[in-house]
């Protein structure tokens, strides 16, 4: 008895405000062992002369004891035992006469139920199911939600035994929805109904047998909400969200009644949101199905826009100086969410005739709360409309500009903010079409000094303005724009010093960061007018408040000094390092969210970018506080439901719903800063290289298991780009401990495109695999790798194809339409890029192994270059073909009779893609094919030819495929003279010059071309070298076109060239004399470097 009295005692200090208390009690309780926790628990539960809170807190930790450590505790009980927690539950659920606490004791029911399914799906609790049918016949009310609580709460409890029981379940829930006395069974049943629609949401038949249960559910939705509960509609927004298709036979009610909720101002915010959400969810998991519906979805947009004008006045909003969150659960914020996804996800052929007229009218209103709203709006949809925008947006940004000079500020604001928004989501359009008038519309706003909070807006703008804008657009504005941005700058300095107000400072620091990021060098003649003033900033603002200030600060610094360059920035460089490292040592000290941290990591990335080498003498001491960032470890949390629901997620914790009542919760805090932390290690190994030797160790340990951060996409990024540029790093240590690095990599590498969920982290992590296998070369994959590389693979090339099946069938839906369509060409374009990785992996197995890969390759099967596969898959499979060729001649040949006929045909194919990868192909053969394919490149000629001779064959979508059969020509000439009258071919190759895009096959044929002047070929040079002006003028176009490089050997060949004709003075006249004034130049540039 004394240690229930204990223990009760202890259940009261678990729920202690004292945080010390509550600690130390936990700990406590934790040491408990499980059998005993169980045991006492359910005493304190069952004990009805104990407290309330007690045994609602013994509930809620019994729920939790099962839910997370069942496997623990409950097998090894003694069976007497185990049978005594079931009777005891179900007892507890029949004789409690407190509801909340029969509530909890079903959750505790239903959890151990969940636990007590076993892998065949047979539940060990019989009882339990008789349990279930006896209560929802009961004639008692409290047995009868018992019931449907336990139900709603674990659906799939009848285990292998649901399709026997599917029609008695069916039953049991409209009964129990067509309860006409109990209001509360009427509303537990819905919600029952919704929670076992979702847990068998794939199963189609079952949705559509269950279909008939949707009207109930919808009336129970509309009760529930008239009572203040909004359980039901939750319920809605899950099933919207996960089994849309569930919706499709009574979709024109469900999106009436939840188009009547929403606009009914009786009912609250949330509410009206929730119902909101309805509709805008399926417009992202039904895009087709709502589209077909789209006079609802028309009747839907005046109520978000309603909710965006429910605004408060506010008389010091113009100068807040701390810019708290927006209000998440306003209308107003909901009202322009829900159109920015709605537009995303209906597509702005659907949602911009709908809402342009309305936009137009809120313009026009005298109330400053229509204007404001409409030009929200405009802003919100910009992403979604953004094809219907474009072709309009001539009057959108001339009728926006009135607004920038409104009488109220906040309608200034929303024009700022529609303006920073348009520039990001039309930029460089954007930007080319209306620099002038944005410019000095957002300058002029800038000066309106009575509104402070309007003033920053827009210099927000013209950050987002400046960011995407072209250099030469805005070198014309640079002296006006500096001016104007100098003189704010010092104004609000002075304000900073008198009266400590320093928002509009944080983001005119900015602008001025963004300017001369765009200018670059064309930002030395104002570097002066600034970093003295900047520097002021960083070093005396160092006040709590001011820490953003101080941030942006030091990266408007280091930017600038990336602009200007080395030579103008470096009498500053030493004391700005100085500065930052004074703030590194106060490191320790600041707060882990501190803003400073990832401007501070940043910059020190931007000052060894500008510093080179001579920053490695910094590393000592920012290495310390970029590993502990790039170290942080988030919170994570696996909670059921129910526990989710206490913790907010204002303070910064992120759920996603695992289904079966699980929730997984991360606090979001510091992620950010470690991605930019890791971001940052990837750029000093990049810049500093051998520099960074010293820390190439302790960087490859964090980074590997980081490749498996499934909480940030860009934390795994930077991981996969550090890999090979650790390993060139490391090189200077020798080979031995750069294999030992290797192999710490290699596994988890070959792991993680296994096992990598998103695509374009896949691509990434896959790239830098092919090029750890180029850098580590022959022998760096033993026979494990190899296998479980051909296994990963394989299963990329086989999802694939399954994903080309997926798609197909998806346009037999019943939903297709031209919008699905351009869904399914993105898809595919992702699954292309993957194939082009894997293309990346092949090639730098085959360029490191040879011909010792060909047995593994054979594995792999692939049938990539069927006639009848798409484009993208022919291009592909040649590629890879063309790298066999290249790699693994002469044995190559032995797989002719699979590729080469696909290869000859392609020559002609409608796709330049595929001619491009055909025609190097051909040119790889004559290179390095070996005897056996001398007949087919002379097959090949006349194909060649007649590709490159085509009318279109120098169109833009042409012109690579044509390069490469030039240059295929070219080396048949070269390395199988035999295969080609080459003296009736040289003439017409010469006219074909030079390659301008393809730079490496550029190379190819200059190299060419040296090897024919410099043994006097006559065909080449022409009677009485003629043809010398001619040569040329190819030679400074290449030079012009960048085809022809310093670094390449023939540089100095076609200098050689130029310089002996140069001795001639007649000829070397006539040469010169066709040039025109940039050819001259190149000429003369060549001379000059080669």
């Amino acid at each position: 008895m004394a240690e229930q009295q204990q223990f009760y005692l202890l259940l009261g200090n678990l729920m202690s405000p004292d945080n010390n208390i509550r600690k130390q009690s936990e700990k406590t309780y934790d040491n408990i062992p499980g059998q005993t926790k169980i045991t006492f628990l359910l005493q304190a539960i069952r004990d009805a002369s104990a407290a309330e809170e007690a045994r609602q807190m013994a509930a809620v930790l019994l729920r939790r004891l099962l839910s997370s450590s069942f496997d623990e505790i409950y097998p090894s009980l003694p069976p007497g035992m185990q049978t005594a927690i079931k009777t005891e539950l179900l007892t507890g659920i029949q004789t409690e006469a407190l509801p909340n606490i029969r509530k909890k004791v079903c959750d505790i029911a239903a959890e151990l139920s969940r636990n007590l399914i076993d892998d065949d799906g047979n539940n060990q609790w019989p009882e339990i199911l008789k349990f279930l049918f006896d209560s929802v016949n009961s004639q008692n009310v409290g047995l009868r939600e018992s019931a449907l609580h336990i139900f709603w709460n674990f659906p799939g409890i009848f285990g292998n035994q649901q399709q026997h029981y599917l029609e008695v379940i069916k039953r049991m829930l409209v009964q129990c929805m067509q309860d006409q006395e109990n209001p509360p069974i009427r509303t537990l049943a819905a919600r029952a109904a919704a929670s076992f629609v979702l847990s068998n949401e794939t199963n189609t038949v079952l949705l559509k047998h269950f279909s008939d249960l949707l009207p109930g559910i919808l009336q129970a939705v509309n009760e529930s909400c008239y009572q203040g509960d909004d359980s039901v509609l939750k319920s809605l927004v899950e099933i919207a969200d996960t089994a849309p298709k569930y919706l499709r036979p009574n979709l024109e009610a469900t999106l009436q009644l939840s188009l009547k909720l929403c606009a009914d101002t009786s009912l609250t915010n949330m509410q009206r949101q929730l119902a909101l959400e309805v509709i805008v969810t399926l417009s992202e998991t039904a895009a087709a199905m709502l589209r077909k519906h789209t006079n609802i979805v028309a009747q839907s947009v005046p109520q978000m826009l309603a909710m965006m004008v429910d605004l408060e006045e506010d008389e010091e909003w113009a100068m807040a100086d701390d810019l708290e969150d927006d209000d998440f659960d306003s209308n107003a914020v909901a009202g322009e969410s829900a159109l920015d996804r709605i537009a995303c996800g209906l597509g702005g052929k659907i949602v911009l005739p709908m809402i342009k007229q309305h936009i137009m009218q809120m313009l026009q209103n005298p109330d400053w709360k229509y204007r404001h709203a409409g030009l929200m709006a405009l802003s919100a949809i910009g992403e979604g409309c953004h094809q219907q925008m474009e072709a309009i947006l001539n009057e959108i940004v001339s009728f926006v500009l009135l607004f920038c000079q409104d009488p109220h500020p906040r309608v200034c604001y929303a024009a700022c903010n529609a303006i920073g928004q348009m520039a990001t989501d039309f930029a460089p359009t954007f930007q080319k079409k209306f620099h002038d008038k944005v410019i000095s519309a957002l300058l002029k706003t800038m000066e309106d000094q009575a509104n402070p909070r309007v003033q920053a807006h827009a210099a927000a703008a013209l950050i987002n303005f400046t960011e995407d804008c072209p250099k030469a657009l805005l070198i014309p504005y640079l002296d006006n724009l500096v001016q104007h941005l100098h003189v704010i700058m010092v104004a609000k300095l002075q304000e900073l010093i008198q009266k400590g107000t320093k928002l509009v400072l944080e983001q005119v620091v900015t602008s001025i960061a963004s300017v001369a990021d765009t200018a670059e060098e064309k930002f030395v003649p104002y570097y002066d007018l600034f970093m003295p003033s900047l520097k002021h900033i960083v070093e005396n603002a160092v006040q709590k408040e001011l820490r953003l200030l101080r941030g942006k600060t030091i990266e408007c610094i280091s930017l600038i000094g990336l602009a200007v360059g080395k030579d103008k920035f470096m009498p500053d460089a030493s004391a700005v390092m100085q500065l930052l490292l004074k703030t590194q040592t106060d490191f320790n000290d600041l707060e882990d969210d501190d803003p400073q941290i990832s401007y501070m990591i940043s910059a020190w990335a931007r000052m060894c970018k500008i510093l080179g080498k001579e920053f490695q003498q910094y590393l000592p001491v920012v290495m310390g506080p970029l590993m502990k960032t790039a170290s942080i470890k988030p919170e994570v949390a696996l909670l059921d439901t129910q526990d989710m629901e206490n913790m907010c997620e204002d303070d910064g914790w992120e759920f996603v719903n695992l289904g079966d009542q699980q929730s997984f919760g991360i606090k979001t805090a510091g992620l950010e800063e470690k991605a930019t932390a890791c971001q940052m290690l990837v750029c000093y190994a990049k810049e500093l290289k051998e520099g960074f030797v010293e820390y190439t160790e302790q960087v490859v340990k964090l980074m590997v298991p980081l490749l498996k951060f499934y909480f940030h996409d860009g934390v795994r990024v930077a991981a996969a780009e550090s890999m090979p540029l650790l390993l060139e790093c490391a090189r200077v240590r020798g080979p031995e401990y750069l294999t030992q690095m290797w192999h710490f990599m290699c596994d988890a590498l070959i792991k993680a495109i296994g096992t990598e969920p998103d695509s374009d982290v896949l691509s990434e992590i896959m790239h830098s695999f092919a090029k750890c296998i180029e850098l580590m070369g022959d022998g760096c994959l033993n026979n494990e790798h190899f296998e479980e590389l051909g296994g990963i693979l394989k299963g990329k090339l086989e999802e694939h194809f399954k994903n080309q099946e997926l798609r197909q069938a998806k346009r037999q839906d019943e939903d297709y339409d031209e919008q699905v369509e351009e869904t399914l060409q993105d898809e595919d374009e992702n699954d292309v890029y993957i194939l082009t990785k894997v293309s990346d992996i092949l090639h730098s197995v085959f360029s490191s192994y040879k011909e010792k890969v060909l047995p593994w390759f054979e594995q792999l099967h692939f049938n990539l270059i069927c006639p009848h596969r798409p484009w993208a898959d022919r291009q592909w499979g040649l590629c890879i073909f063309d790298d066999v060729v290249e790699h693994c001649s002469p044995l190559s040949f032995k797989y002719a009779e699979y590729f080469l006929r696909p290869m000859l045909q392609a020559l002609c194919d409608s796709s330049p893609e595929v001619r491009q990868a055909a025609a190097y192909g051909v040119g790889v053969m004559a290179q390095f094919g070996g005897e056996s394919y001398r007949p087919f490149c002379t097959e090949a000629i006349p194909l060649l030819v007649g590709v490159i001779q085509a009318a279109d064959s120098k169109a833009k979508e042409n012109v690579n495929a044509t390069e490469n059969c030039i240059s295929a020509v070219g080396k048949v000439m070269k390395f199988r003279p035999e295969c080609a009258n080459v003296n009736e071919i040289l003439p017409h190759w010469l006219s074909w010059l030079p390659l301008n895009e393809d730079k490496e096959e550029a190379v190819h044929t200059f190299t060419f071309l040296c090897d024919l002047i410099e043994s006097n070929n006559p065909i080449v040079l022409g009677p009485d070298n003629a043809n010398l002006p001619k040569i040329f003028s190819i030679i400074a176009e290449g030079v012009v076109s960048e085809s022809i490089k310093r670094e390449d050997g023939c540089s100095k060949r076609l200098a050689n060239v130029i310089r002996q004709v140069q001795v001639s003075g007649g000829l070397w006249t006539q040469c010169v004399s066709t040039l025109n004034e940039t050819q001259q130049k190149a000429i003369q540039d060549l001379l000059n470097t080669a």
